[in-house]
């Protein structure tokens, strides 16, 4: 990686934090309450390392071999993984032992498999719900009015831990229209919520809309294109 290459990530990085920082601000959310996780499927090894030297420590990876791969080049530094791609059964094993937080669980047998796969003495696997507010047969994810029996059943799972909900809405150009579907998930943790399991993680936007889903109460937004450029 050139310089050029590496201060581009740079700036990129501060221009994506000032954005958060002032969407927390005009819709009154808490200084430093927006998690910024980095998009890096498809990046480099060495694209991760210069973004981590700039202060992010939380990367998302779509396909297991790959992110396994930069996990094992990027080994020495204390990095947390989240596997963000569709779930296959095929693969839960290799998820469970290598990523800290799993986006996008909606299937209870997935569930299973993950918790039973994830190695006896670490943490048990952080997971978002992924729900799809569309009903778009494209898209992965639980129907709204099959999450609570889902949560129910994944919450008694082993080896993982539901942290909160996720999903990717349809692509929209005008802030209202953004915040919608947004809302509508945060509307659903909040019925499911309870004391003892707050589902505190609401994982949700991307760089064209995480001004929308700050607004509407994202705790984590997915950034990949205004942080590393254009996928190749």
């Amino acid at each position: 990686m050139t310089s050029s290459q590496a201060q581009g990530i740079a700036e990129r990085i501060d221009a994506v934090r000032t954005r958060i920082a002032d969407a927390e601000a005009r819709f009154g959310r808490a200084p430093g309450s927006v998690q910024l996780l980095a998009v890096s499927k498809v990046q480099p090894a060495q694209a991760i390392r210069t973004a981590f030297e700039q202060g992010l420590n939380a990367f998302g990876e779509s396909y297991v071999q790959e992110g396994c791969d930069k996990q094992a080049d990027l080994a020495d530094l204390p990095i947390t993984w989240h596997f963000i791609g569709r779930i296959q059964r095929n693969k839960t094993k290799t998820i469970a032992e290598h990523f800290d937080w799993v986006h996008g669980l909606s299937d209870l047998r997935h569930a299973q498999r993950l918790g039973t796969q994830r190695p006896a003495g670490r943490a048990p696997l952080r997971c978002c719900l992924q729900v799809n507010l569309s009903g778009e047969a494209s898209k992965a994810g639980a129907p709204p009015e099959a999450l609570p029996e889902l949560f129910e059943e994944c919450s008694q799972v082993p080896g993982i831990e539901v942290e909160g909900l996720m999903t990717l809405p349809a692509p929209a150009d005008e802030l209202d229209a953004q915040r919608q579907p947004f809302a509508a998930l945060r509307a659903l943790r909040d019925r499911l919520a309870t004391p003892t399991r707050p589902l505190a993680t609401l994982s949700m936007g991307m760089s064209h809309d995480l001004e929308a889903a700050i607004a509407e109460g994202a705790t984590m937004v997915r950034i990949g294109t205004a942080l590393f450029g254009p996928r190749h």
